[in-house]
């Protein structure tokens, strides 16, 4: 079994920064892709950000230049910087990642979320 925990959401103001950190644990041989999703209130799920294995990455145009996905390997974190936020970057932020663990398939685990709010 896969966990991923999720922190660093929080209540900002509009222009203001937070850093979100994903941490994977259990069974885990590799960890291919690591992502982050974000899901505003009455709407779907969408990517924002996620880096492969050899960190090459691909970001959400409403967030190019603002945002900034980054991962420690050693770590199995993921994290998410997120500058200049503005008030429809608000909602909750889950953590993705596509995990092989031992004796399994490539299988794609989700965090519990974490809400981030920026205020205007």
């Amino acid at each position: 079994q896969v966990q991923l925990v999720e922190s660093g959401g929080g209540l900002v103001q509009a222009g203001g920064s937070l850093r979100l950190s994903c941490a994977a644990s259990g069974s885990i041989r590799s960890i291919n892709a690591m992502g982050w999703f974000r899901q505003a209130p009455g709407k779907q799920r969408e990517l924002v950000a996620a880096i492969t294995s050899g960190v090459s990455t691909n970001y959400a145009d409403s967030v190019k230049g603002r945002f900034t996905i980054s991962r420690d390997n050693a770590k199995n974190t993921v994290y998410l910087q997120m500058n200049s936020l503005k008030p429809e970057d608000t909602g909750v932020y889950y953590c993705n990642a596509d995990v092989t663990s031992w004796g399994t398939n490539e299988y794609g685990y989700w965090g519990q979320g974490t809400q981030v709010t920026a205020s205007s």
